[in-house]
């Protein structure tokens, strides 16, 4: 498998669609301890003690750790390469930060979004907090089980409108952060209502929208379907040309001939810091707005993109593709709605959003680039 086909797999399970069953965490015993919750797939799970040794089984969690805990390094045993490898400036960010990160064990990779269980039973922790996708992973449950380390799973990829506030708020049950949790995720959820409720009082067109991933890393044209970033589409008021085509599903190869025909009326690439193998447009954590704006600038250069009227017409933008894994995923959904529906949502602006959130609740202020829209050509 080149690293290309590589990369673009282990995306793809980031990506995956499966909903989670959603149950209230059960309420703290008077004396704290021991805990017993409902995690978000399901799984009743008790901890017996303050957890002081946590891994990640996903290091994306970090970034949720960090949005309700000062310190989100202080009580690692160790976590997964996952964020350092797919978005190395942001890991970066958070060691320069906290420079216990560097030291801590980092558990491998087994391939296919599984999780190695030795490691992770090697770095001795009191709690393992899984990702959404590592729900069925039946080895790595039974083996901690097994071993008698709790493990909690909380979901900002899966089905993320509806569980990230429970997941942050289990997280701070957990973690002994229930208040900020509990601001972050009221937060979080006032401002997706916003949106619906505008979108509700004035339903108006919705237009068809492409979502391209990793676009000038191949061959035209991979589209998002329903799951990850694809699936904030329907709550931003757009209509996913790649759900359309591939319904059910995390998205599939478009023909290049097909959608110069079908025409969407709005264009929005995803993609990672510098590429990483998978794509010439470089967008996130690290990445200058100028940056940004020229790559996405010289992939939509390509035949047949550039004559897509989207592109022509100054709707063509571009989007941190890891909105689906972190709860700033509400960022995503704002700038989406901008640009399905600027009608009605000319004004919204997540650069504020974004502000406020590093104000209130980030021990890493969060900087880089993680949307940005090209002029109409005309202008350019």
């Amino acid at each position: 498998m080149t690293p290309r086909r590589h990369v673009l797999a282990s995306l793809h399970v980031l990506a995956s669609l499966g909903l989670l069953a959603l149950a209230p965490a059960a309420a703290a015993p008077p004396s704290g301890w021991p805990l017993t919750v409902t995690d978000l797939a399901g799984r009743r799970v008790t901890i017996p003690r303050e957890p002081r040794a946590v891994l990640l089984g996903s290091g994306f969690d970090l970034v949720a750790l960090s949005l309700i805990e000062p310190d989100p390094v202080a009580r690692l045993a160790g976590w997964a390469p996952d964020l350092a490898r797919y978005s190395p400036a942001l890991a970066e960010a958070f060691a320069a930060r906290f420079p216990r990160l560097r030291a801590l064990p980092r558990t491998g990779d087994g391939g296919g979004g599984t999780l190695p269980l030795e490691p992770v039973l090697a770095a001795a922790p009191d709690l393992v907090i899984l990702a959404g996708w590592q729900a069925g992973d039946s080895t790595l449950l039974g083996g901690l089980a097994a071993a008698g380390v709790p493990a909690l799973v909380a979901d900002f990829n899966q089905d993320p409108l509806r569980n990230t506030p429970a997941s942050l708020r289990l997280l701070g049950q957990v973690l002994g952060r229930r208040e900020q949790a509990e601001a972050l995720a009221g937060f979080w959820e006032s401002r997706l209502s916003a949106i619906r409720d505008k979108l509700a009082a004035e339903p108006g067109p919705t237009p068809r929208v492409l979502l391209h991933a990793f676009p000038g890393g191949g061959d035209c044209c991979w589209v998002a379907g329903s799951s990850g970033v694809g699936g904030f589409l329907a709550a931003a008021g757009g209509r996913n040309i790649g759900e359309e085509r591939f319904p059910g599903g995390s998205g599939g190869q478009l023909n290049l001939e097909w959608l110069i025909t079908e025409q969407p009326d709005v264009y929005i690439a995803t993609g990672l810091q510098n590429g990483l193998g998978v794509g010439g447009f470089s967008i996130g954590p690290g990445i200058a707005e100028d940056v940004a704006r020229d790559s996405l600038a010289r992939v939509l250069e390509a035949p047949g993109l550039a004559a897509l009227a989207a592109v022509r017409g100054g709707r063509a933008h571009g989007l941190w593709n890891f909105f689906n894994a972190v709860p700033l995923n509400i960022l995503a959904v704002e700038a989406l709605a901008r640009w399905s529906r600027p009608d009605l949502f000319a004004t919204l602006d997540p650069g504020a959003t974004l502000a406020e959130i590093n104000r209130r609740f980030a021990a890493l202020p969060f900087t880089g680039t993680y949307w940005v829209s090209l002029p109409p050509a005309a202008q350019r």
